[in-house]
């Protein structure tokens, strides 16, 4: 698949790295197992939206190149839903 990370997805993963830090900033402060928890369910429920939309942005790229060059687009569709899959 091609590599086109936009501002957006980059922006995405600066808010997840905070997320993160919050995260440890939490632990620090000896909060209840509870709040790190919630926190970090939090963080990975970003991470795999920002997968999502990596895997997606990139498909629809690749997608119209294919199309452009008159290949079939089967394959790149399977990688990507395989990706998705070995993702979680």
């Amino acid at each position: 698949m091609n590599h086109n990370y936009t501002e957006e997805m980059k922006k995405r993963l600066r808010r997840l790295e905070g997320q993160v830090r919050g995260v440890l900033r939490l632990m620090d402060e000896e909060k209840p197992c509870k709040e790190v928890v919630a926190q970090l369910s939090a963080v990975r429920n970003a991470a795999d939206k920002a997968i999502a939309q990596i895997v997606a942005e990139n498909l629809q790229q690749c997608i119209l190149e294919e199309q452009a060059a008159g290949r079939d687009t089967g394959k790149l569709v399977q990688e990507a839903v395989e990706l998705l899959v070995k993702s979680r």
